[in-house]
């Protein structure tokens, strides 16, 4: 099974966690800071998943999560947004841009990883 997963995430101390938790747990981490930088590095790697967060300077994550939808190479890849977007309509409007999903913030360790392995429909 691919173990590598696209995290697309401006803010250091998320990034740092969500990092840590994934490397602990087997899975390579490719980082991207901006969406213009995780739209770079989504051509030259084969993500099993992408963690998206919403909030994100210049681009934000729904534009991002349509542009990646329409990459025909990233169909079967799950796209799970990481925020703290929580209110009515949020999931709807989460959906509607291409995830597949999503995590709130803050993440919670003790359950992240199992969030992670059932987007990816199997063990880590």
């Amino acid at each position: 099974m691919n173990k590598l997963i696209l995290v697309i995430e401006d803010n250091e101390q998320n990034m740092y966690l969500t990092t840590f938790l994934l490397e602990k747990n087997g899975y390579t981490v490719l980082q991207a800071r901006s969406g213009a930088e995780g739209l770079e590095q989504v051509n030259c790697c084969n993500p099993a998943l992408i963690l998206l967060d919403i909030q994100l300077p210049v681009m934000d994550g729904y534009a991002i999560a349509r542009a990646l939808r329409a990459i025909p190479a990233l169909d079967a890849v799950p796209i799970v947004a990481v925020t703290s977007y929580a209110m009515v309509g949020d999931r709807e409007k989460i959906l509607a841009a291409g995830c597949n999903g999503y995590i709130e913030k803050p993440i919670n360790p003790d359950t992240f990883v199992s969030e992670i392995v059932r987007y990816l429909g199997g063990e880590p």
